[in-house]
């Protein structure tokens, strides 16, 4: 769905996609500037490397697909970042062609992730899941599940967003 009008039918550096039951535990270590090193155990539904590799939970990926509307699809999400992941680490921002189109991409797109962090923020009610607040490239997938599963939602709360979504994936979803 992701690819459907883009000039290549592939992702091009992925290399292998796993599949668990369910949610699986991660651990992260990271040395902070003291030297010490810490290390953190989380769980995840999914996840995705720009070293070419997706990591699905199975149940996630079902619940996902039993409700096409609810804008959650882990999928989706995890797909968006291997876009994202194209020109080096996940940054919210994949790979645009011309210097314009890259600058029209920053500022709608940092204007409208900086609404979302202002509402989580305020305890507002957001235009887009939450977890989009957590950083630029948790927000370009967050808005991409949106894009494909809520776009009159996203149309109407994010009109210039949606217009990049639907620029970038070459779709409109709102004739579907």
């Amino acid at each position: 769905l992701l690819i459907l009008n883009r000039p290549t039918d592939y992702f091009a550096g992925l290399r292998e996609i796993l599949v668990y039951p369910g949610a699986f535990a991660v651990t992260r270590t990271e040395t902070d500037a003291a030297g010490v090193q810490h290390a953190w155990r989380r769980v995840h539904l999914g996840e995705s490397s720009s070293r070419g590799q997706v990591v699905l939970a199975w149940d996630a990926v079902l619940a996902g697909a039993a409700d096409a509307a609810d804008g959650h699809n882990v999928v989706i999400h995890e797909f968006a970042h291997q876009l994202d992941q194209e020109n080096g680490e996940a940054n919210g921002a994949p790979p645009l062609r011309g210097a314009a189109r890259v600058a029209r991409w920053a500022a709608v797109m940092g204007a409208a992730y900086a609404m979302l962090h202002q509402q989580v923020a305020a305890h507002e009610p957001p235009v887009l899941d939450p977890y989009g607040a957590y950083s630029p490239a948790e927000f370009f997938a967050v808005a991409t599940e949106s894009f494909f599963e809520r776009p009159q939602h996203l149309a109407a709360a994010l009109p210039e967003a949606y217009a990049e979504l639907s620029s970038y994936y070459r779709v409109n979803p709102l004739v579907w």
